[in-house]
């Protein structure tokens, strides 16, 4: 199905920065808007059910997944979490641009899901620094770092599967060429044709 909206997916191993440079996309570009995922955890803090996460019961879960209502789903620190098509399709639907972090195998589900999805690979540096960013953190022991390192290189071997890649050496750099991407697939003809579907019509453009 077309939508007025674009899906933007990004990628990356632990520590490349895909999280910042989202957030600050989103800080300087408020079309861009994060799907709302659904979670078996219990609100915390100021959450709100429908902003931060849609809050659902164990059973309503299952139901969704037998439904296949969601894209992907998977099971993260003894709670599960999916990000729903029907979610992704309404904020499209209004002519957000949706953008999703995500692991790679997520992705590329995504991918087969909605065919016109911008797929987006951030990579490090070297793995040197990303190895001095995991450690800069604080947040990881050292057997940890030495899992991320190793899942990592699993990960960026799947960077060729992606429509753009991003080396984030420099934050600033890496936050230009991801704000290029997202204006570029905006200008887009067929992405056009979406959402500026009446100025079309209206050029009897075919």
């Amino acid at each position: 199905m077309e939508y007025p909206g674009n899906l933007f997916v990004v990628a990356a191993p632990s520590g490349a920065g895909k999280s910042s440079l989202v957030r600050a996309l989103q800080e300087l570009d408020s079309h861009v808007q994060p799907s709302v995922s659904h979670t078996t955890r219990a609100p915390r803090g100021q959450e709100k059910h429908g902003r931060e996460y849609f809050f659902v019961s164990e059973p309503e879960f299952d139901a969704m997944v037998q439904a296949d209502a969601f894209v992907e789903w998977a099971h993260v620190h003894q709670h599960r979490y999916g990000t729903s098509k029907k979610a992704i399709a309404e904020r499209m639907e209004q002519g957000a641009d949706v953008i999703l972090e995500i692991d790679f195998q997520g992705a590329i589900q995504i991918k087969q899901a909605f065919a016109n999805a911008v797929c987006i690979f951030i990579l490090p540096p070297s793995w040197e620094e990303l190895r001095a960013r995991l450690e800069r953190r604080g947040e990881d022991s050292a057997q940890t770092i030495e899992l991320r390192m190793k899942n990592a290189a699993i990960e960026v071997a799947q960077a060729g599967k992606f429509d753009f890649v991003i080396i984030n050496e420099l934050f600033d750099r890496a936050l230009f060429d991801l704000k290029a991407i997202v204006h570029a697939q905006r200008l887009k003809f067929a992405a056009q044709a979406r959402s500026r579907a009446v100025t079309f019509q209206a050029l009897n453009i075919p």
